[in-house]
């Protein structure tokens, strides 16, 4: 497998922060929307716009990702952990699909209750798994229909215990193809997903980059980066992207670590990456599941202060549900607007 790392930062352009190296990039990242990198103080009210792509031209956001249950009676604790995270005033959530697509009836169903009953702006993720292209279709009504404006095109994984992507007859084969329908037929605003490491289908570095380039040209308004643990990673894709004439806003999307062996297990799934200095951490707490936790919210906390700090037009979190970790890390960050409200304990944090 091809090591799509670049060479280790000079010791001018690493800043070190306590035990960790948290790469700094040369200059400031780019393929930033001008807006969202000189404004300094929330000044957008969610009676301004739905669309995630118009608020992006606003101001910096903040995000954080759910996913459904495995069973309907799940639904309530993803409705708590929502509620959890919204003392923090998220500027929208998303929520997935699910692995493999298994429960996208759910994901329907999640996406408007949090539209209607928590008050905030919702980006619903849609795959080509498992559906023909008109029962996609009739998704993509649905949720127009709920008042969704915003949608999140993504081909998706195989179904479980697969390991290639096999479209259904009639299906979409490509994400680019569902952001093409969704663009021809509807007036959601569309992000579509990028990869700073590449994906790990990707035959190099430059055909992953072309696909993302293919999304955007096609009609994807923003874009979400999978997990990465080296901000040197982010900022070199940022660099390709913007000679590539990608000019949408790119959002790095952060997974703070919970386990040393779940992280583990997700980034050898995915294709990313473990700097040297956090796996040698890592080691250490490997059966302390709470002490890789903290180590996880201190080092999410270094590195989202450093893209935060580099001009990023956001940041999107990957919560997993378990709002605990997160909520630490935007109290300790304290960003302006997003600092949290105290007297939403809701019976305590939800580990």
């Amino acid at each position: 497998m091809v090591d799509w790392r670049a060479d280790p930062p000079s010791p001018s352009s690493t800043l070190r922060i306590t035990r960790f190296h948290i790469a700094r990039p040369q200059r400031k990242a780019t393929c930033l929307n001008a807006a969202a990198r000189s404004a300094d103080k929330p000044h957008y009210s969610k009676a301004d716009s739905m669309k995630i792509k118009d608020l992006l031209k606003k101001k910096r956001t903040i995000s954080c990702e759910f996913f459904p249950p495995r069973e309907a009676d799940g639904i309530p604790n993803v409705m708590r952990a929502v509620q959890r995270v919204s003392a923090f005033n998220p500027d929208y959530v998303s929520v997935t699909y699910g692995a493999g697509g298994s429960t996208r009836a759910f994901t329907e169903e999640i996406t408007t209750r949090v539209k209607q009953e928590a008050d905030l702006e919702v980006m619903a993720h849609l795959t080509c798994v498992g559906q023909t292209s008109e029962e996609i279709h009739h998704v993509l009504e649905r949720l127009d229909e709920a008042g969704i404006e915003n949608v999140i095109a993504l081909r998706g994984d195989p179904p479980r215990g697969e390991t290639d992507f096999v479209p259904v007859e009639g299906g979409f084969q490509h994400a680019t193809d569902l952001i093409e329908h969704i663009r021809e037929h509807f007036t959601f605003g569309i992000a579509g997903a990028c990869y700073p490491e590449g994906h790990v289908e990707s035959v190099n570095m430059d055909s992953d980059l072309d696909y993302v380039k293919q999304k955007v040209d096609l009609g994807a308004d923003f874009l979400v980066t999978q997990l990465f643990y080296d901000n040197r990673h982010f900022y070199d894709f940022m660099e390709r992207a913007e000679k590539a004439g990608i000019d949408v806003p790119i959002v790095p999307g952060v997974l703070p670590i919970l386990s040393a062996a779940q992280i583990r297990r997700f980034t050898s799934l995915c294709g990313a990456t473990i700097p040297e200095d956090l796996d040698q951490r890592l080691d250490q707490f490997y059966d302390d599941d709470n002490a890789a936790r903290d180590l996880g919210i201190e080092y999410a906390t270094q590195q989202v202060q450093d893209l935060w700090d580099n001009g990023v037009p956001g940041v999107h979190f990957y919560v997993l549900n378990r709002s605990y970790a997160v909520s630490r890390i935007l109290k300790n960050l304290a960003l302006d607007g997003h600092t949290g409200d105290p007297s939403n304990t809701l019976g305590g944090p939800a580990r």
